[in-house]
Protein backbone atom coordinates (compact mmCIF):
# COMPACT_ATOMS: atom_id res chain seq x y z
CA UNK A 1 0.00 0.00 0.00
CA UNK A 2 1.70 2.82 -1.18
CA UNK A 3 -0.27 5.57 -1.00
CA UNK A 4 -3.54 6.95 0.50
CA UNK A 5 -5.70 9.69 -0.54
CA UNK A 6 -8.61 12.15 0.91
CA UNK A 7 -11.40 12.51 -1.51
CA UNK A 8 -14.97 14.90 -1.37
CA UNK A 9 -17.23 14.82 -3.94
CA UNK A 10 -19.58 18.54 -3.41
CA UNK A 11 -22.42 17.91 -5.60
CA UNK A 12 -24.16 20.81 -7.26
CA UNK A 13 -27.81 20.09 -6.12
CA UNK A 14 -30.32 21.61 -4.47
CA UNK A 15 -31.15 20.74 -0.37
CA UNK A 16 -29.00 18.87 1.76
CA UNK A 17 -30.61 15.64 1.56
CA UNK A 18 -29.40 15.01 -2.17
CA UNK A 19 -26.56 16.26 -1.25
CA UNK A 20 -26.15 13.37 1.12
CA UNK A 21 -27.76 10.75 -1.43
CA UNK A 22 -25.13 11.34 -4.52
CA UNK A 23 -22.49 11.29 -1.06
CA UNK A 24 -24.15 8.32 0.18
CA UNK A 25 -23.85 7.11 -3.28
CA UNK A 26 -20.27 7.50 -3.75
CA UNK A 27 -19.63 6.09 -0.39
CA UNK A 28 -21.26 3.27 -1.44
CA UNK A 29 -18.87 2.65 -4.69
CA UNK A 30 -16.11 3.13 -2.23
CA UNK A 31 -17.13 0.52 0.13
CA UNK A 32 -17.46 -2.05 -2.41
CA UNK A 33 -13.66 -1.80 -3.46
CA UNK A 34 -12.62 -3.77 -1.18
CA UNK A 35 -9.83 -1.15 0.06
CA UNK A 36 -9.66 0.01 3.62
CA UNK A 37 -11.44 3.54 4.20
CA UNK A 38 -12.59 6.04 6.64
CA UNK A 39 -15.51 8.23 6.50
CA UNK A 40 -14.95 11.48 8.03
CA UNK A 41 -17.69 14.18 8.05
CA UNK A 42 -15.72 16.18 5.40
CA UNK A 43 -13.88 13.54 3.46
CA UNK A 44 -13.55 10.05 2.78
CA UNK A 45 -9.79 8.69 3.38
CA UNK A 46 -8.81 5.16 1.13
CA UNK A 47 -5.79 3.24 1.28
CA UNK A 48 -4.21 1.34 -1.54
CA UNK A 49 -1.95 1.42 -4.41
CA UNK A 50 -1.91 4.73 -5.88
CA UNK A 51 -2.79 3.59 -9.94
CA UNK A 52 -6.33 1.98 -8.16
CA UNK A 53 -6.61 5.33 -6.02
CA UNK A 54 -6.31 7.16 -9.28
CA UNK A 55 -9.31 4.99 -10.84
CA UNK A 56 -11.23 5.18 -7.12
CA UNK A 57 -11.29 8.79 -7.93
CA UNK A 58 -12.32 8.97 -11.31
CA UNK A 59 -15.16 6.78 -11.04
CA UNK A 60 -16.11 8.57 -7.85
CA UNK A 61 -17.15 11.67 -9.88
CA UNK A 62 -18.90 9.50 -12.70
CA UNK A 63 -20.92 7.85 -10.34
CA UNK A 64 -21.72 11.16 -8.67
CA UNK A 65 -22.92 12.72 -12.02
CA UNK A 66 -24.96 9.28 -12.55
CA UNK A 67 -26.21 10.51 -9.63
CA UNK A 68 -27.74 13.37 -10.86
CA UNK A 69 -25.41 16.10 -9.88
CA UNK A 70 -25.32 18.14 -12.94
CA UNK A 71 -22.12 19.32 -11.93
CA UNK A 72 -19.74 18.80 -8.78
CA UNK A 73 -16.36 19.75 -7.05
CA UNK A 74 -13.63 17.00 -6.35
CA UNK A 75 -11.04 17.48 -3.89
CA UNK A 76 -8.30 15.35 -3.41
CA UNK A 77 -5.10 15.01 -1.16
CA UNK A 78 -3.06 12.35 -2.17
CA UNK A 79 -0.37 10.82 0.01
CA UNK A 80 2.33 8.79 -2.33
CA UNK A 81 5.39 7.00 -1.19
CA UNK A 82 6.64 5.13 -4.08
CA UNK A 83 9.19 2.93 -2.62
CA UNK A 84 7.33 2.13 0.74
CA UNK A 85 3.79 2.19 2.48
CA UNK A 86 2.03 5.08 3.64
CA UNK A 87 1.33 5.47 7.12
CA UNK A 88 -2.25 3.55 7.75
CA UNK A 89 -5.08 5.03 8.61
CA UNK A 90 -5.47 2.59 11.82
CA UNK A 91 -2.52 4.07 12.91
CA UNK A 92 -3.14 7.52 12.30
CA UNK A 93 -6.39 7.91 13.76
CA UNK A 94 -7.22 4.98 15.99
CA UNK A 95 -6.26 6.33 19.21
CA UNK A 96 -8.79 8.79 18.69
CA UNK A 97 -11.95 6.28 18.28
CA UNK A 98 -11.73 4.01 21.22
Amino acid sequence: MNASIGIQIVPKVTGDEEVIRIVDEVISYIRSTGLSYFVGPLETSVEGDIDELIDIIRNCQRIAAEAGADSLSTYVKINYRPNGDVLTIEKKVSKYHK
